[in-house]
């Protein structure tokens, strides 16, 4: 016998506190799935339903709460939290783990070259832009020659950055020389992210107060979601992480993605702004992205 659904589930926010490592992991585990990948689009469709009736007070006969979340996380793992658009489907963190191993396998088989190394590389950081434009904060749409422009200078900067230091391979200690290749990764995710996110760092991102109401757009913000999401990329390239199908889920669980900090810390004028028409604000919120 199903009990009936309550209606004040608030599918809003996870289902596990996100104030917590664990909570955080718990959620990430469940929207980082690989098997969320070979959703189809019918399924996707219909979880969408499910959570925008639910929204409206509207439910499906005999839908459980248990069904319920399951909705709401093939939801989250495939529109994007601020626009509301289906995600391209390799730029879904869901593909994380599939995407790199292949890419990755790929990179340590044709190494022998130099336009093979190039080829991979290219292919490589084309994939991490891909990521770091569908998971990006904000809902401000990017023209086609911003987003050419983003890709490009990414792409170039990462690739450049990756192949210059793991030339320096061939003349220094073996030893060392096993760090270079993370230290590669890390130049190129420091390199692509920003670069690709460069909209939210001129032009800043939707922050809101506890309620999701819009207070308005925030350069600081952007520069602390943004340096978060390359720390946690980072870290999720790491050797000492294990394997990617737990690495992407705790790299991500790293810090909340509905991010958060003091109104004194942001701009000055926002400052002025948010006290003069939302004066018992203290803390403004905003999604970091992934």
């Amino acid at each position: 016998m199903t009990t009936e659904i309550s209606t004040s589930i608030n599918i809003k926010e996870p289902r596990w506190d996100q104030g917590t490592f664990m909570g955080r992991a718990k959620h990430f585990f469940t929207v980082t799935d690989p098997r969320n990948v070979l959703l189809t689009n019918e399924q996707l469709e219909n979880a969408h339903k499910v959570i925008s009736d639910y929204r409206q007070g509207v439910m499906s006969p005999g839908l459980t709460e248990d069904e319920l979340w399951r909705a709401k996380y093939i939801f989250d793992s495939a529109f994007h939290p601020d626009t509301g658009e289906k995600m391209i489907l390799i730029g879904r963190m869901s593909a994380q783990v599939p995407m790199n191993m292949t890419i990755t396998g790929c990179m340590m088989t044709f190494y022998k070259t130099t336009p093979a190394v190039v080829l991979w590389q290219w292919i490589n950081q084309s994939f991490n832009a891909i990521v770091n434009y569908t998971n990006r904060s904000g809902d401000a749409p990017l023209s086609v020659n911003q987003l050419g422009t983003a890709y490009v200078s990414a792409t170039t900067g990462a690739v450049a950055t990756a192949l210059g230091l793991n030339a320096l391979t061939k003349h220094i200690s073996p030893l060392v020389g096993r760090l270079v290749p993370f230290a590669a990764v890390a130049a190129a995710n420091c390199i692509n992210i920003p670069l690709m996110r460069q909209r939210e760092l001129k032009h800043g991102i939707p922050i809101t107060d506890e309620n999701d109401n819009r207070l308005g757009e925030s350069t600081t913000a952007a520069k602390q979601a943004i340096s978060q999401v390359v720390v946690s990329r980072i870290l999720m390239a790491s050797p000492g992480m294990g394997t990617l199908v737990f690495a992407t889920p705790l790299c991500c669980a790293l810090f909340p993605q509905k991010s958060s900090m003091s109104v004194s810390r942001l701009e000055p004028e926002l400052q002025e702004k948010i006290r003069v028409s939302h004066p018992g604000v203290e803390r403004v919120y905003f999604n970091k992205g992934l």
